[in-house]
């Protein structure tokens, strides 16, 4: 069968009415267990979904969208689900939020099963494909945050998290800094992020004729303090005690930071510590945390316009808007 299911072609493999898949979908309850049995049959074999904008009381859409992240325990994922919520609110959407793990499988339940609930799904993707995002975002307009490499498979908010390693690595060896440890890589990949951190990070050191010291990347199982704490326990035991730190996300920073001033090792007289996300704690960290200061309320802004030009225009180009960063430079750095 070519093109999307129709409900029709639905019917017609059940041996049932139109009416009877549209009351099945819609939920309606006097339904006899074998007539739901065989819709059900047929709608699983066809691959169907129910266009739920057609059919929300003739608005044309739901009223709801989905914000989709890694995790709200993610300072800087709760600022930004804050910001996407507002701004969503101007366009007159409620915001269904959803953490994913950053696990395949979940992102693979979100984008099968919320096109059923919303007008549309902004993601942070951490495990998806392109040609996973490509296959889902034909029935419901899915934006992407945070990643250049998915870009041509659905509308995107780039961050160029690749140059803002390059340049926060390039501080660190403008201050005299040579021996850089690093934490955030996931050597498994799950986490897109920590490798193209981890890319721009290397390329830096290339510039300078460095190499990376594998010793002294150490990953992290989650991004939580404790993660942060303990990843430098690592890098402490392992007797090679860099001059800086860079770690892939402020909250494992914290932990650093934590264990550094435990262990009485001064920064950054000692050890240089920064960071990526630039949340507002790590402006009220001891010392203060130099990091890559993303434009969150430009990221937010410009995820929720895309989605809503998407419901006007689903076949125009994909279209790609690319978000800036700063370098917030504090005292963790510098000593000022």
């Amino acid at each position: 069968m070519a093109g999307r299911p129709r409900l029709v072609d639905v019917a017609a493999r059940a041996g049932v009415s139109e009416k009877t898949v549209s009351n099945f979908v819609n939920g309606y309850p006097h339904i006899s267990a074998s007539t739901r049995e065989k819709v059900e049959a047929a709608i699983s074999e066809l691959g169907y979904r129910p266009n739920l904008s057609a059919r929300s009381m003739g608005r044309g859409r739901t009223g709801f969208i989905a914000f989709a992240v890694p995790g709200l325990d993610n300072p800087y994922f709760a600022e930004l689900a804050g910001r996407v919520i507002s701004r969503a609110a101007e366009e007159r959407w409620t915001v269904l939020i959803e953490e994913t793990g950053g696990r395949k499988t979940s992102e693979d339940a979100l984008v099968d099963t919320m096109p059923y609930l919303v007008d549309g799904i902004i993601l942070h993707p951490e495990s998806l494909t392109a040609v996973d995002i490509a296959e889902r975002g034909r029935d419901t307009p899915i934006v992407l945050i945070g990643e250049r490499d998915l870009a041509r498979s659905a509308d995107h908010v780039v961050s160029d998290n690749v140059a803002a390693a390059r340049e926060i690595t390039q501080h660190l060896l403008d201050s005299g800094r040579r021996s850089i440890a690093t934490i955030g890589l996931r050597p498994d990949a799950s986490l897109q992020t920590s490798q193209l951190r981890h890319w721009g990070f290397s390329a830096a050191l290339e510039r300078m004729g460095l190499v990376a010291d594998e010793d002294l990347s150490v990953a992290a199982e989650g991004y939580a303090r404790a993660d942060g704490d303990l990843a430098m326990q690592q890098i402490l035991a392992s007797g090679k005690l860099p001059d800086a730190v860079l770690c892939f996300n402020a909250v494992v920073a914290a932990g650093a930071l934590s264990r550094l001033a435990r262990e009485g090792i001064s920064v950054p007289g000692r050890v240089a510590v920064a960071a990526f996300d630039d949340i507002d704690e790590a402006a009220f960290m001891v010392p203060p945390l130099t990091t890559v200061a993303w434009d969150v309320g430009a990221i937010a802004d410009s995820a929720v316009r895309l989605l809503a030009e998407r419901q006007e225009a689903r076949t125009a180009p994909v279209r790609e808007v690319s978000v800036g960063y700063r370098l917030e430079i504090r005292a963790s750095t510098t000593g000022l």
